[in-house]
């Protein structure tokens, strides 16, 4: 691509994300949402993080786990026992943190 073609894609780009994320402050009155709607966005941001994380934890270089010799999977299993035992984010990714870096140093996983 020329500089011409790179400025003018960075341009596009820039009013585009500005149009998007911009929208729902334009209108002087809030947008009307229809009830099945504001239902359905509640669990937006659990499926984005769902869609994020998953693969990360799940797969290798595109593949699945094929091993049970992967340190992601007791550092999820101890992240998980004690969000559900204590319900807090901190202790939540220490725990996970605590089991997955010796596993993985020290045994190499």
């Amino acid at each position: 691509m020329s500089d011409w073609e790179t400025l003018l894609a960075i341009l596009g780009l820039t009013l585009i994300t500005v149009v998007t994320r911009g929208f729902f402050l334009l209108p002087e009155r809030e947008l009307p949402l229809p009830a099945w709607l504001k239902r359905g966005l509640r669990y937006a941001p659990l499926a984005a993080l769902s869609a994020v994380i998953a693969p990360e934890v799940l797969m290798t270089q595109g593949a699945l786990i094929s091993t049970w010799q992967d340190a992601r999977l007791p550092a999820i299993a101890a992240g998980t026992v004690y969000y559900f035992w204590r319900r807090g984010m901190l202790g939540t990714i220490l725990v996970g943190m605590a089991v997955f870096l010796p596993l993985r140093v020290a045994l190499g996983w």
